[in-house]
C-alpha cells in the first residue's frame, strides 16, 4: 500500500495513502480523513510500523512513519537479533548489557533535538499537500510514543496526539504549549509510566491540556505490537486501536 519517501533534508520515511488518493489538489481532499505521523518503536522502522501505518491508511488518512533513527540510531539488524534474544528466557540477560550499548546513541547530545528537528520535517511535508487541509496528528510507540508528546509540546498546529507508552518528562510550564488533544495509552504492569502518571495527569489538568489516559489492566509495555510475542495482549490492541480511529475521527476529520 506504501511507499519509502525522502522529505526535508535527506529524512526518509515510509508513506502510506489511502486506496485511490493522489495529491492533486482540492479535489483530493475528500478523500482522506486527515494525515498522521507514525513514530516507530525503538528498534526502528520495521516492518510492523509500515504495517500501522497501512492500517491508518485503509482507514482513510494519510499515514507518513518516518526513520528517525536510520542516521544515528542504532544498527537495525543487531537490535533485532538482540530483540529475539530479549524474548527468549535463556538468552535475555546476556543480551540486555549488549542492547544497552547499541541503544547509546539516541542518549548523545543534541539527539533528542536532531530528532525533533526531523519530526518537524515530517509534520511540514504533510502540512503542505493540499488535501490535508491542516489536519495533522501523530501517534508513536514507545520511542515513538514519547516523541508524540514532545512533537505535542513543540508544534502548535498539531491537532492531535496519541501517544503509546510514552514517557512525557515536561514541566507544567512546558505542557501549557500544548494546543491539541492529547490521548495516551499504558499497561497497568508499566510500573515505569504508570507510577509517574498521577502526577503527569496533574499538570497535564493544571496546564489546561485536553489530556486522557487510558490503562490497561494485566498488559505491559509494547502491548500494541503483534510481531512481540512476549508483549501483545490482543484485548488492549483491538481497544486502543478502537479508540485511536474514534479520537482521529473527532479531532482531524
Amino acid at each position: 500500500m506504501g511507499q519509502m519517501i525522502t522529505v526535508g533534508e535527506g529524512l526518509d520515511g515510509y508513506l502510506a495513502a489511502p486506496a485511490g488518493f493522489t495529491d492533486g489538489g482540492e479535489e483530493e481532499r475528500a478523500e482522506i480523513r486527515g494525515a498522521l505521523i507514525v513514530v516507530h518503536e525503538v528498534w526502528g522502522l520495521v516492518d510492523h510500523t509500515k504495517d500501522v501505518a497501512d492500517r491508518f491508511a485503509a482507514e482513510g488518512y494519510l499515514a507518513l512513519a518516518p526513520d528517525l533513527l536510520a542516521k544515528e540510531g542504532p544498527n537495525p539488524e543487531l537490535v533485532a537479533e538482540l530483540q529475539e534474544k530479549l524474548n527468549d528466557p535463556a538468552t535475555r540477560s546476556a543480551a540486555q548489557p549488549k542492547l544497552r550499548e547499541a541503544m547509546a546513541p539516541l542518549r548523545a547530545p543534541g539527539f533528542a533535538e536532531k530528532t525533533l528537528a526531523s519530526l518537524r520535517s515530517a509534520f511540514d511535508y504533510l502540512l503542505e499537500i493540499p488535501a490535508v487541509a491542516n489536519r495533522v496528528g501523530i501517534t508513536g510507540f514507545c520511542f515513538g510514543g514519547t516523541y508524540s508528546f514532545s512533537l505535542a509540546v513543540h508544534e502548535p498546529r498539531l491537532k492531535a496526539a496519541v501517544p503509546f507508552y510514552g514517557h512525557a518528562d515536561f514541566d507544567v510550564e512546558q505542557l501549557r504549549a500544548i494546543s491539541c488533544p492529547v490521548l495516551a495509552f499504558y499497561g497497568d504492569k508499566d510500573e515505569g509510566l504508570v507510577s509517574k502518571l498521577p502526577e503527569l495527569e496533574a499538570s497535564m489538568q493544571e496546564a489546561g491540556v485536553d489530556f486522557k489516559a487510558v490503562v490497561y489492566p494485566g498488559a505491559g509495555h509494547a502491548f500494541f505490537n503483534d510481531t512481540n510475542k512476549r508483549t501483545y495482549r490482543q484485548d488492549a490492541s483491538v481497544d486502543s486501536w478502537a479508540k485511536t480511529l474514534e479520537f482521529l475521527e473527532t479531532n482531524l476529520s
